[in-house]
C-alpha cells in the first residue's frame, strides 16, 4: 500500500511550502542577493511584510522572489483575462452549392463567402448532387475549381475537395 500523493496546488509555492535549503533570492526591489539559505530568505520576507514566492522551481537552486502574493495573483489573473479577450474563436461557416448553379446565385454565394473571410471565419463549401447529377461529377469538380480560383486572393484551400456520399466537400481558410 502506497500513501496517497499530496494534492498539487496550481500556482507557485509560497513561504513554508518551498522545499529547498538554499534559494536564489531576488528582493522586492528586483535586486539579486545570490544564493541564500532558505531561513534567511524567509526572515527577509517577514521583515518586509511580504511573501517569499518560488518563481522558477526547476532551476538549481530554485529562484525565489520577495513580493506581495495577493497582488501577484491578481496581476496574473488580469493578464490571463486580457489574453482570453484578445482570442478569436474561428467558426466554420457552410456554403451549399449545386452543380447546375446559376451565375447570379453563384455571385451571391461568393459575396457571402468573402464576407466570412473578412470576419476571419473558415468556409466549408458543400456541393450536393441529386439524382442523375451523380453521372456528371466532373461538373462539380469544375465548379469547385472555379470557387477555388475566385477566392484565391482572400483564401487558401485547407482541405482539398473530396467525396462523401452524394456530396463533395472543400474547406477554405482566410489568408
Amino acid at each position: 500500500m502506497r500513501a496517497a500523493q499530496p494534492v498539487q496546488k496550481d500556482g507557485p509555492r509560497i513561504n513554508d511550502e518551498i522545499r529547498s535549503r538554499e534559494v536564489q533570492l531576488i528582493d522586492q526591489d528586483g535586486a539579486n542577493h545570490g544564493v541564500v539559505e532558505f531561513r534567511a530568505a524567509m526572515e527577509m520576507a517577514e521583515q518586509a511584510g511580504l511573501d517569499l514566492v518560488e518563481i522558477s522551481p526547476n532551476s538549481t537552486p530554485p529562484v525565489c522572489k520577495i513580493l506581495d502574493f495577493g497582488k501577484y495573483k491578481y496581476q496574473a489573473q488580469k493578464k490571463a483575462a486580457e489574453a482570453r479577450k484578445k482570442q478569436k474563436i474561428v467558426e466554420i461557416k457552410e456554403i451549399k452549392l449545386r452543380p447546375m448553379i446559376d451565375d447570379h446565385d453563384y455571385d451571391v454565394k461568393m459575396r457571402s463567402m468573402k464576407r466570412f473571410f473578412e470576419e476571419g471565419d473558415k468556409v466549408k463549401v458543400t456541393l450536393r448532387f441529386r439524382g442523375r447529377e451523380m453521372a456528371h461529377q466532373e461538373l462539380g469538380v469544375q465548379l469547385l475549381d472555379r470557387v477555388k480560383g475566385d477566392t484565391a486572393p482572400v483564401a487558401k484551400v485547407e482541405q482539398e475537395p473530396k467525396f462523401e456520399g452524394r456530396q463533395m466537400i472543400m474547406v477554405l481558410a482566410p489568408r
